[in-house]
């Protein structure tokens, strides 16, 4: 109750809208990017469907070494094979890799420009997530995490000012789709053993030296760290859509908060973890789904289309569309691979999921088991997905079929 109120003071001192996007009016004819309306995702003017691609690096590299375009090169063969969109790290993973944006703003933004005009050029859209490791967000700011929920701490600050900085800087760019918050966060919230993982400790990065039990997020604290950038994004663009980037709830999700246990939860006890994960204003239902051992899966899903349809099913209830943030299949014999791969994209189909990336394209470091480029064995998912992308326009197309 305490951190519900601190919220509602946040949200009314700063004069934040919560009002859902369809209820804003857009400020032209053609609203940018995608926008919500009666809780239908749309663009340019009609419902959309798409699957894009989690292009992990693309602004990493470049703001590493920005004679690197080796990502922007990979950004333009992406649009050419039909991807509409890719979802990225907006900022740096460690404290570290985000000095320049705390000490030459000038030269940061510039980076970050260049990656916003390939896309423009490309005709491919951006999916920015701006706090994609959240630890590093209070590392910065010299505190421990459960100062996220602190509306006055040094840590929200931080992700009014930044928030503001990059939506007022790019909302006007047509290669801008969408505000996310940042990376699977509620993922970390309220575990039972929470302290056997408290976040990693690397000086070296920037991190503190040690952890201690204020670095164990509740969900209580990360609410206010969402409200704090969603009431930003809305209030400066009152039409794109607002991701929260969280992940599908653990099974346990709901006994997790309540009873601190490992207890499977319901499917009503799911749905209910699922909209607090994306609260208004955030105005789509944000999951991240892998295959998971035995056909395990949330809600008492017990397959990944099951998965799906709940997920849908719950969303459409909130009026909310659903955005599979990342789907993928771990690297494995062929056969098997390319299976998994296919099931995730039928259950989109059957599901009519609005939106949906995979996981991860042109990323070196997962390279044993995630990464897929033109150039190795995984690169078939590029045209599979090419290949959905064109059954979604052909049915849009098609107004035979309801």
């Amino acid at each position: 109750m305490r951190a519900l109120a601190c919220l509602a003071g946040v949200l009314v001192c700063a004069g934040w809208a919560t009002a859902r996007a369809e209820d804003a009016t857009p400020n032209s004819e053609q609203p940018r990017g995608l926008y919500v309306h009666a809780g239908v995702l749309m663009k340019d003017g009609k419902p959309y469907r798409g699957i894009g691609a989690n292009y992990f690096d693309l602004f990493g590299r470049t703001l590493k070494n920005p004679a690197d375009t080796s990502s922007r090169e990979n950004l333009r063969a992406l649009a050419k094979a039909h991807i509409p969109f890719v979802r990225f790290m907006c900022g740096g993973f460690w404290p570290a890799d985000q000095k320049l944006y705390l000490q030459d703003r000038e030269a940061y933004f510039q980076r970050l420009d260049a990656i916003v005009k390939t896309a423009e050029e490309s005709g491919i859209g951006l999916i920015p997530s701006l706090f994609w490791h959240l630890p590093t967000v209070s590392d910065l700011a010299g505190e421990h995490l459960d100062e996220l929920g602190n509306p006055e701490s040094k840590s929200i600050a931080y992700i009014l000012r930044y928030t503001e900085e990059v939506v007022q800087r790019y909302r006007n760019s047509p290669a801008i789709w969408g505000w996310e918050f940042g990376n699977e966060c509620n993922l970390g919230c309220d575990l039972p053993n929470a302290t056997q993982h408290r976040p990693q400790v690397v000086p070296q990065l920037g991190t503190p030296k040690e952890r201690t039990e204020r670095d164990e997020l509740k969900f209580s604290q990360l609410r206010i760290a969402l409200a704090a950038f969603a009431g930003t994004a809305r209030k400066l663009d009152p039409v794109r859509i607002i991701v929260s980037g969280n992940s599908v709830p653990r099974q346990s999700a709901y006994h997790n908060v309540t009873e601190k246990s490992w207890k499977p939860d319901t499917e009503e006890q799911f749905a209910e973890i699922l909209l607090r994960d994306n609260p208004d204003p955030l105005n789509v239902i944000c999951i991240h789904q892998y295959p998971e051992k035995n056909n395990a899966y949330a809600g008492g899903a017990k397959s990944i289309a099951e998965l799906i349809g709940l997920a849908t099913k719950h969303a459409a209830r909130a009026g909310k569309p659903l955005f599979i943030g990342e789907f993928g299949a771990e690297k494995r014999p062929a056969e098997k691979e390319r299976a998994v791969f296919e099931e995730f994209l039928a259950a989109i189909g059957k599901h009519q999921v609005p939106l949906a990336a995979f996981w991860v394209f042109d990323l070196d470091s997962q390279k044993k088991d995630w990464n897929v480029s033109f150039q190795n064995e995984r690169a078939y998912m590029i045209e599979l997905v090419a290949q959905a992308n064109a059954r979604i326009q052909a049915r849009a197309l098609d107004t035979t079929k309801p």
